[in-house]
């Protein structure tokens, strides 16, 4: 525990960390991690972080080392996709039992790790050690080491045990272990001035593939991708790069920097969510490499580039703008989406009310800033009974946010889009912003949000006041009261009118869903015109119970 302790004290002095810059010396010396409360690990533990990660890489088989929990909580929580092997998909642990635990499971951790190079045969294995066998003492280094040198193959130690701190921390110390272990270990077959390596990007849904053409046609290699669809051998050799890009520096920070100082290698922190920020990311990245050595008709090339993806994306997102017109957003997320997805969601169209900064760096909450303006509304943590609220208040008409808030949503019965890391859809690029659009328009205008927002048959005074008018005369009236369907079919074969043009259930659902107060506001909403239903029309006014529109049927309409 030693070491682990001497790398989590350098950690917290991360240079480049910017929360860090500001801090006293005593403050850093202090940390940065706060003491998890009961349940906390379900939202990210240090080892949930370092097996976030690492685990995109494909070609490496990732070993638990723990009790059998660890990996079953942890086992394909994002959605990062690969084009290669799918080990990296296999839940693979070293099932600690209360025997381990008394006597050790160091020797437990070599038996797996042999079994696995003799069943798969992985380019390599990365062991992670979690909160009972550091807190017994398994010295999981001593035996990764003699385990590698007796099988011939990389067996990574990541020393990432969840009781050290939040799940931020456990993606830096997922970074040191690439950074001592893997980095610069072996040499690429060739290399290019057009070599890049890009850092905190995961490839989740395939976001990675929708860049990557772009990065083919200008000639530009993805030397290491750190780590969405990875593969070992390509992080060992990451060291050759000419330039990197820093997708989350939330993450792995600690890794571009040292990458920097070590090999030369100049980074930026970029993003690829929205128009104007994937041509800036593509612009940047050219320019590193042609002041690394790279031709100068890169520029040229690039600009060619994106002035038609440009075209093409502002012209496909084009005909939504108008149907977005004066709708609002609310942005629960973190790290480098708060500000990144912000100025996607402003291109095309909406406005935002908030957007969360529960894990974002100063210069993130900078970035908010210049797109939001000064007075931008930063959620610092809201809890679910005050998403409720906004959302209910018609605050917002779309909260996108990831799967743990989605039940708020529904609950308040507004729209959600999912953009966090289980998503199904990919957002990034010129191709990705099109179908972010194209998903809110499917989620604001999806029909089933005027439904679920209608009051339930058996909770509709005014209906059960109905059945009971015609009770006396229908003998089936008891059975319409317990069938529900048929209640609703009842309401729409009742004609109001003497011309037998107007039921009673339109006319009845234009009044609750529009606050409608009078016959003429009535007779504008619906096919009501002629003299005949003016006297009905006022005795449904006079069932109903009076109230002025609510907000979130505004929103609604």
């Amino acid at each position: 525990m030693g070491s682990l302790s001497a790398t989590i004290q350098n950690i917290f002095n991360e240079p480049g960390c910017a929360k860090n810059a500001n801090k006293s010396e005593a403050e850093r010396k202090k940390g940065c991690t706060k003491q998890l409360q009961p349940g906390s690990a379900a939202g990210g533990c240090a080892f949930d972080g370092a097996k976030i990660a690492l685990q995109p890489f494909t070609d490496v088989a990732h070993l638990v080392h723990g009790p059998i929990a660890c990996e079953g909580n942890s086992w394909d929580n994002r959605g990062a996709a690969s084009s290669g092997p799918s080990i990296w998909r296999t839940g693979l642990t070293t099932d600690m039992s209360e025997t381990d635990i008394v006597f050790g499971g160091e020797k437990r951790l070599y038996k797996a790790i042999r079994e696995i190079l003799e069943k798969y045969n992985p380019a390599a294995i990365f062991v992670y050690q979690t909160c009972v066998p550091a807190m017994i003492g398994d010295d999981i280094n001593a035996v990764c080491k003699a385990a590698s040198r007796k099988f011939g193959k990389p067996v990574i130690p990541v020393n990432s045990p969840g009781f050290v701190g939040p799940k931020s921390l456990g993606c830096k110390l997922a970074g040191e272990a690439l950074l001592e272990h893997v980095i610069g270990t072996e040499e690429p077959d060739h290399t290019t001035p057009y070599d890049i390596n890009l850092i905190g990007e995961y490839n989740l849904s395939g976001e990675l593939w929708q860049i990557k053409p772009l990065f083919d046609e200008l000639g530009i290699r993805i030397l290491s991708c750190i780590s969405g669809d990875g593969k070992y051998r390509e992080v060992a050799s990451s060291h050759r790069a000419r330039a990197a890009m820093m997708v989350c520096s939330k993450a792995m920070i600690n890794v571009a920097r040292k990458m920097e100082k070590r090999y030369g290698i100049p980074f930026f922190e970029g993003s690829f969510y929205g128009i104007q920020d994937s041509s800036d990311s593509l612009r940047e990245i050219a320019r590193l490499l042609v002041e690394r050595g790279a031709p100068e008709d890169l520029i040229e090339r690039t600009e060619a580039v994106i002035a038609r993806e440009e075209a093409r994306a502002w012209a496909a997102i084009e005909p939504y703008k108008p149907r977005f017109a004066g709708k609002r957003a609310l942005l629960i997320t973190g790290g480098v989406k708060s500000w990144s997805v912000v100025a996607a969601l402003q291109e095309a169209g909406l406005d935002m009310i908030g957007t969360s900064v529960k894990k974002s760096t100063k210069e993130d909450k900078e970035r908010i800033k210049e797109l939001m303006g000064e007075h931008a509304h930063m959620i610092e943590d809201m809890m679910p009974r005050e998403i409720y609220r906004m959302l209910k208040d018609a605050k917002a008409d779309i909260m996108l946010s990831g799967g743990k808030s989605q039940f708020v949503a529904l609950k308040a019965a507004m729209p959600w889009l999912d953009i966090n890391q289980e998503r199904y859809h990919a957002y990034m690029g010129y191709l990705g912003m099109v179908k972010l659009v194209e998903e809110i328009d499917k989620a604001l205008f999806n029909p089933m949000w005027e439904q679920l927002r209608r009051t339930a048959p058996w909770d509709d005074k005014g209906n059960i006041r109905h059945l009971k008018a015609i009770a006396p005369t229908d003998p089936h009236a008891a059975e319409i009261a317990l069938d529900h369907a048929l209640a609703e079919t009842t309401r729409r074969a009742n004609k109001i009118c003497l011309c037998k043009a107007v039921d009673f259930g339109t006319i009845e659902d234009a009044i609750r869903s529009r606050g409608l107060t009078s016959v003429e506001a009535v007779r504008q909403h619906t096919d009501a015109v002629g003299g005949c239903c003016k006297r009905r029309i006022e005795d449904i006014l006079a069932a109903m119970p009076v109230s002025s529109p609510p907000a979130l049927l505004q929103a609604a309409e």
